[in-house]
């Protein structure tokens, strides 16, 4: 029988009060022949499918109690999708113009969602990663009168909702078991805040990060072109605390969609390429004989409904089902 949890919210004044509270999931069959437990941390649950709606609500409330966001400002910020569309639903639910500058080689659905809610895209070329998209916002910010950048790769708010929220979500919902925790890194502000809190219950916890195995910045490597949108971004963002990592693994291209697809067709779980990577580390992690009778903790940035034009994923699916369709 289906257990349907009471809920117990009531009315909410708006969208941003749905925010947190995301469900931590069991991997079963990817698991089989693994020595730890692994869980996942579905963020595609929040209000705009990502765990980026946290940081989009925090750094926006966080300009607005500063008085630095104010109703003349012109919200600019550099993204590479995610935190532009959490940054995107709470301007639109508090009437501020946005104007988000992106690499182009991100995918179309984001920029879609975007425009649909009432953000304005400036596109910067996609061989210059995020330092191209972030150098267009400085220059955004020094042309426009009242811009206003929240930069989420060096505000405080960013880290400070993943140690007040994602962090304690956690440590509720596994009982405080969790003995690693695995992180994709972009901002960095998901694996500080919660690495940071989960040590503070627990010096044991381990924190482990996950980069792009063509860009291992982390790791002390030079920024290279990969395919895992939002994570890997060429540099190490202010806002990371390095000393809360314990360990850095990296992934490739190839393995990260394996594990995406592997996460829909054997687990049922829709995730985004960001996830498939983190799933692919903590999964690593399980193997390990150290590891034997441990949980571990993933989070899973967003949906995978964000990827489905990326046809180097894709695309032998695809045709594959186009040609079932044509002999039925």
């Amino acid at each position: 029988m289906v257990k349907i949890p009471t809920l117990t919210r009531g009315i909410l004044n708006n969208i941003t009060e749905t925010i947190g509270n995301t469900p931590i999931v069991r991997l079963n069959k990817l698991t089989k022949d693994s020595k730890a437990d692994v869980v996942v941390k579905l963020e595609s649950f929040n209000p705009l499918s990502s765990v980026k709606d946290r940081i989009g609500v925090a750094m926006i409330e966080a300009g607005e109690e500063a008085g630095v966001i104010t109703k003349d400002s012109i919200l600019i910020e550099p993204t590479s999708g995610n935190t532009g569309i959490g940054l995107a639903f709470v301007a639109a639910q508090r009437g501020y113009r946005l104007i988000l500058t992106m690499p182009d080689t991100m995918s179309i659905e984001r920029r879609k969602l975007l425009t649909l809610l009432g953000a304005e895209i400036v596109l910067t070329p996609g061989v210059d990663g995020m330092k191209g998209a972030i150098a267009r916002a400085d220059e955004l910010v020094t042309e426009m009168p009242n811009a206003v950048m929240s930069q989420q790769f060096k505000n405080d708010a960013n880290p400070k909702i993943h140690k007040e929220t994602t962090a304690q979500e956690i440590w509720r919902d596994t009982e405080g078991k969790v003995d690693i925790f695995v992180s994709g890194v972009g901002t960095g502000g998901t694996i500080t805040g919660v690495g940071q809190a989960l040590k503070e219950l627990n010096p044991a916890v381990k924190a482990i990060a996950v980069e792009p195995a063509t860009s291992p910045v982390l790791s002390g490597g030079k920024p290279g072109p990969h395919k895992i949108q939002g994570i890997g971004p060429g540099f190490v963002p202010d806002v990371l605390d390095t000393k809360v990592i314990d360990d850095i693994i990296q992934v490739s291209d190839d393995n990260a969609a394996k594990t995406l697809l592997a996460l829909a067709r054997e687990e049922g779980i829709l995730a985004g390429i960001s996830s498939g990577a983190a799933t692919y580390a903590g999964l690593q992690l399980a193997k390990k004989e150290e590891n034997k009778g441990k949980l571990i903790v993933v989070i899973l940035p967003d949906t995978g409904e964000r990827y489905l034009s990326m046809n180097w994923v894709f695309e032998e699916i695809f045709k594959t089902a186009e040609l079932l369709d044509s002999t039925d």
